[in-house]
């Protein structure tokens, strides 16, 4: 199928006009600054004379050379009992370089999927990928140099261990090592970072001294933080790309002992990437004085004690559930390692979710219900175009997250190829973005409370559970190990099948194997929610965004959290002594 090329002129004529007959993908803004053409031409200078010189005498040459300059500029406020505990602003950059040697087929990486091996970090110390912030082509060249010289002969180190295992390796089948792709230069809208200090300083010590006068609260926080991040790559494939955005968090907890020991939590996080989204003062206020009524209640509430039942999840709830148990299984990079459970590989075509559930990943997407969302990107971070994929279709499983490792099946990235830049983790691999789950059998809140009831009677529990606001989750996904993810939320609500009373509970977290607890839901609602955060995982840390409705599963499981129970203060703050 012909690909269609996309050219975008902006006011004046792009600077790379040259270049546009073999380019997928093109943006261009007048007025590009210095800085951008200063770092993007380093880059290519230092990129090209690795390629065309770099060479050790008896040994392959680089067929594919890529550089990552993340360049990051952050504010971040921090506050607890009416003062403030951090006041920082910092800019830094940072360099991420690839070398590979041999070819697109067999090539350096590891063979069974990973795509890095961290020999070299013993012999280049952190500071080496460090960049320096001024715009001085012979810095920043040299920094790239040295690099790269290493990437280089760990490359070579690599490869020729990886020939040498072929004399006793059994190849099942042959998978190539890396995609070929389209070049592609792109140079997006430059962003300002917005904080106004002054205003956010008062706040934080405004709502944290609210919180530091709530009698039984023994710790309270309150952050409020800008990023904004200029990726710049180039590769040996003639892949220049300048791109940027902005994020912005308040985050606000507090923490409480109940009568028992038991330590209970609460926050409010608000994750934005424009700053008039942020909520103001008032709003902020009102949300906090919920947080703290919820913990007041949490601290009274009884423990609850392990059990099995039906139960609506909330979206966030929802969210993390699948990002955990289907999401992380459905990593490109996991069906082909070795040490994976691999659960969804060779499932293509299969049913693996129940059929009225469709999930897609879209990193294209920018806002839904008028909210922004973290996940947003228009290029991956190995220089390739965010894609939407649907990954399971009316319960079909129909693709993976890519990167552009190539599995069996999919020989080209779908730009999911995503990094923190990190120099311990800094290997792009299939990642998700904005994770979305749709559902065929929607139904009001009142309806799915109904047939929460009604599945109760079904099974002859005596009660279900309401389940709202998760801290987070975790799953584990090597081979050997149990196949589980594990939930945190904080508002779980016990419906009593005879009254349909709520009751508030504590001390219980959400636990289960991946495809017997997605298989066990059975409808949805008809509301829809935007759960914005950061995922931790193998290539570092990196924002994203799930879109999820409200959940009715005739099964959650409940076991009692790992909490340690301790006691509370012996003596009150210091704010109540007369």
């Amino acid at each position: 199928m012909r690909k269609t090329k996309i050219i975008i002129l902006f006011l004046t004529i792009c600077l790379f006009s040259g270049y546009l007959q073999n380019i997928k993908y093109s943006v261009c803004f007048a007025g590009q600054s210095d800085s951008r053409e200063i770092i993007i031409g380093a880059m290519k200078k230092e990129l090209q004379r690795s390629m065309k010189k770099l060479r050790m005498e008896g040994f392959e040459f680089p067929y594919f050379i890529s550089y990552w300059i993340k360049e990051e500029h952050l504010i971040s406020i921090s506050g607890k009992f009416g003062s403030v505990t951090s006041n920082s602003e910092r800019e830094r950059r940072s360099v991420y370089v690839e070398v590979r040697v041999g070819d697109y087929e067999f090539d350096n990486t590891e063979r069974k999927g990973g795509r890095y091996d961290f020999s070299s970090f013993g012999l280049i110390p952190m500071s080496s990928y460090t960049v320096p912030l001024e715009d001085d082509e012979i810095s920043i060249r040299s920094v790239l140099w040295y690099l790269t010289d290493m990437k280089y002969k760990e490359a070579l180190d690599n490869y020729l261990k990886k020939k040498g295992e072929k004399i006793f390796s059994v190849e099942e089948e042959h998978i190539d090592d890396f995609s070929r792709e389209d070049k592609y230069i792109y140079y997006s809208e430059q962003k300002k970072l917005e904080l106004e200090k002054d205003k956010w300083l008062k706040i934080v010590r405004d709502i944290t001294d609210y919180l530091g006068k709530i009698e039984g609260l023994y710790e309270s926080n309150m952050n409020v933080s800008g990023e904004k991040v200029v990726d710049y790559f180039v590769n040996s494939e003639d892949s220049e790309i300048a791109d940027e955005y902005i994020n912005y968090s308040v985050n606000i907890s507090a923490k409480i002992k109940s009568e028992d020991g038991m330590s209970i939590e609460n926050f409010r996080n608000y994750k934005v990437t424009e700053y008039d989204e942020i909520p103001d003062y008032e709003k902020l206020k009102k949300d906090v004085e919920k947080m703290v009524d919820e913990l007041l209640q949490l601290q009274k509430a009884d423990e609850m004690k392990p059990y099995t039942g039906p139960a609506i999840l909330d979206p966030s709830v929802t969210g993390v559930i699948f990002h955990e148990a289907i999401g992380h299984r459905l990593e490109g990079e996991r069906q082909k390692r070795e040490e994976s459970g691999q659960t969804f590989k060779d499932k293509i075509g299969e049913k693996i979710v129940p059929e009225f559930l469709t999930i897609i990943d879209d990193p294209t997407l920018k806002r839904f219900n008028g909210e922004s969302l973290f996940g947003y990107c228009k290029f991956d971070n190995e220089g390739i175009p965010a894609q939407k994929v649907v990954l399971i279709e009316n319960g079909i499983l129909k693709n993976y997250l890519l990167s552009r490792t190539p599995i069996k099946g999919f020989s080209k990235s779908n730009g999911h190829g995503r990094s923190d830049g990190s120099p311990f983790q800094g290997d792009p691999v299939g990642r998700m973005s904005t994770f979305i789950i749709k559902s065929k059998k929607e139904f009001s809140y009142d309806e799915l409370k109904n047939k929460l009831i009604e599945e109760c009677k079904r099974q002859d529990k005596p009660y279900g559970f309401i389940i709202k606001k998760a801290i987070g989750g975790e799953t584990y996904t090597q081979r050997g190990g149990m196949q589980v993810f594990k939930e945190s939320p904080i508002l779980v609500y016990i419906v009593d099948v005879d009254s349909e009373e709520e009751k508030l509970v504590r001390g219980v977290e959400i636990v289960g194997t991946p495809l017997s607890s997605i298989n066990k839901m059975i409808a949805s609602s008809t509301e829809y929610e935007v759960y914005n955060g950061y995922c931790s995982a193998e290539s570092g840390v990196i924002p994203v965004s799930t879109i999820a409705p409200w959940i009715l599963t005739s099964e959650v499981e409940m076991q009692k959290s790992s909490s340690r129970k301790s006691k509370p203060p012996i003596l009150p703050s210091p704010v109540f002594d007369e």
